[in-house]
């Protein structure tokens, strides 16, 4: 008989009015059967925390289906594995996952992704080199369709996806890249390891001014992943055949009442803009193609990226509320012990 381990994860227990509150969440310790055949048992090491949770706490229809209230919140992770019975994986692989917020997970081999821990460390798989590498990779590449030349804005482009996305757009010859942050260490980041050309801190003044003064010559392409007074911001500052990449609308994740949404959107069509909502997991055809290119740059030197680390999963939900509140720099992490206690 398989053996079975208790393991702490991370429920929902309430659906979040605006602003996530700690009381909507729950640590629990659970069961965790040992596998079964063609199954793998894995202990996590890193969790991956990401703005996108938030709307899978919500009731309503969406992309991806909501959180059920009273089970684990599931989310990108990596771990190890540490038994097994499919012979695709075996004890002491590093894989990927999406099975969430736990310190075990258990299922079948196929909902587990061995990867090359010798390309990049294991967590780079939950950000630069994962989906937030390849989010920014689609949105900038095919959804913006970036061209030599560009003048390109990212906004929050301190997070795990907009520093990567102004970089990219820097590799592949925009002739200026801009940015937007909430802090002004994060405009000093921008600027200086991530090789943006200019960036302002959101909150020292309006958008629309503040974009103005670093892209005086306007803008060919945004991506977006604030929505509000930010796209409308980009949108007037948009030149003809500008594109945007819809990515997110952060500003309005913990709205309780609908924006007004941009005041310009006229402009979109006597400027002969497009905007393209996108979903990364749409587009898994470009994964290898993105992996080879993103591991060439990072052996390279060419693509930096910082991760905010908090450590233990009874901290995972201070680690998310802290993401929305714009704590991190980079990519946010949950680390746990390589080796239960």
């Amino acid at each position: 008989m398989a053996l079975t381990r208790r393991g702490a994860e991370v429920r929902l227990v309430a659906r979040p009015s605006g602003l996530p509150r700690p009381e909507d969440f729950a640590i629990v310790e659970a069961a965790v059967p040992g596998p079964a055949d063609g199954e793998v048992l894995v202990r996590n090491r890193w969790l991956s925390v990401d703005p996108y949770m938030r709307g899978r706490m919500n009731a309503g229809p969406s992309y991806a289906p909501p959180y059920r209230l009273g089970e684990v919140m599931y989310g990108g992770a990596t771990g190890t594995v540490i038994a097994s019975r499919a012979p695709s994986l075996a004890e002491g692989d590093v894989v990927l996952h999406s099975l969430g917020w736990r310190e075990l997970a258990s299922g079948p081999a196929s909902s587990f992704r061995k990867i090359d821990t010798a390309r990049a460390a294991e967590q780079a798989y939950l950000g630069v080199l994962g989906m937030p590498g390849m989010t920014a990779y689609v949105g900038m590449l095919t959804m913006a369709g970036l061209k030599e030349g560009d003048i390109a804005f990212v906004s929050a482009a301190a997070g795990a996806v907009g520093s990567v996305a102004g970089q990219l757009a820097r590799l592949r010859g925009a002739s200026r890249v801009v940015g937007s942050a909430g802090t002004d260490a994060k405009v000093s980041y921008l600027t200086g390891r991530c090789g943006f050309d200019a960036a302002f801190n959101y909150h020292a003044g309006p958008a629309a001014e503040q974009l103005a003064a670093v892209a005086p010559d306007g803008i060919d392409v945004y991506f977006d992943n604030v929505g509000g007074e930010q796209l409308e911001a980009a949108l007037g500052a948009m030149r003809p055949f500008g594109r945007v990449a819809a990515c997110g609308s952060i500003s309005g994740y913990n709205a309780t009442a609908a924006s007004a949404g941009p005041r310009n959107l006229g402009l979109v069509v006597g400027r002969r803009l497009t905007i393209r909502g996108f979903i990364v997991s749409d587009h898994e055809v470009l994964r290898g193609q993105f992996e080879r290119e993103m591991s060439g740059w990072l052996a390279a030197g060419a693509v930096a990226y910082q991760e905010t680390i908090v450590d233990g999963i009874e901290h995972a939900i201070d680690a998310f509320l802290g993401l929305l509140r714009g704590d991190n720099v980079g990519k946010m992490l949950v680390r746990l012990p390589a080796a239960a206690p």
